[in-house]
């Protein structure tokens, strides 16, 4: 009689994990992050709760990881890199097109619920707040600032900007309204941060009238 296979522990394992990804994120849509508890989680993905403290040291933890790894799953799927800004060698149209992505995740449910939940519970909890800049924010101001870099060698921006600073403005505004809640965000919104961003306020050559210096009005 022949052997029977040894069970897959890996393939095991792999189910497991991607049980309590998907627990984590029901959880948090459905009862909010104060109410999601491991035990709740492990309940739910149907396994022990000493399984999900042998991989995680939290609730927050698995959240972070389930959130960080529906992305790049998303992303993959779409056939991109994770979170990349792309590089054409056209700034605005770059910028205007990872921004319009971004707004699509903060839209999307699947994607707000979990965010909106660890940026908030980052205010209050600091070890949560240093994971959720450290593994979700970084690496995206990281990817916007290598682009405005790339930008500053092609002459598309002044050499002597700052990239980190000068990312702020499209980004902060963006973050701003949709964690306030200050307004509505779409496509055009973040087409005219960068449109903002790039070239600024004052009026642009072809927008001044005839007689005016650029800037502003004609003096007495």
């Amino acid at each position: 009689m022949a052997d029977k296979p040894a069970p897959d522990a890996t393939r095991r394992s792999e189910r497991s994990r991607r049980a309590i990804y998907d627990a984590a994120l029901e959880l948090v849509a459905e009862t909010g992050y104060p109410r999601t508890t491991v035990e709740g989680i492990a309940a739910r993905a149907v396994v022990g709760k000493q399984t999900i403290y042998r991989w995680w040291g939290s609730k927050a933890d698995v959240l972070l990881e389930a959130f960080l790894e529906m992305g790049e799953r998303a992303a993959r799927e779409a056939g991109h890199e994770p979170h990349a800004v792309p590089d054409t060698g056209d700034l605005a149209a770059d910028l205007r097109a990872v921004l319009r992505t971004t707004v699509d995740e903060l839209l999307d449910p699947r994607f707000a619920v979990p965010a909106r939940a660890l940026a908030a519970e980052g205010l209050v909890d600091e070890r949560v707040g240093r994971m959720f800049l450290a593994e979700l924010l970084e690496p995206r101001l990281g990817r916007y600032a290598a682009r405005l870099r790339s930008a500053q060698h092609t002459g598309e921006i002044r050499p002597d900007a700052d990239p980190r600073i000068a990312l702020e403005l499209f980004v902060s505004p963006l973050a701003q309204r949709w964690l306030q809640q200050t307004g509505p965000i779409s496509h055009a919104y973040t087409d005219t941060l960068v449109e903002y961003a790039l070239h600024g306020l004052a009026p642009r050559t072809r927008d001044v009238p005839s007689g005016t210096p650029e800037g502003g009005p004609v003096g007495p």
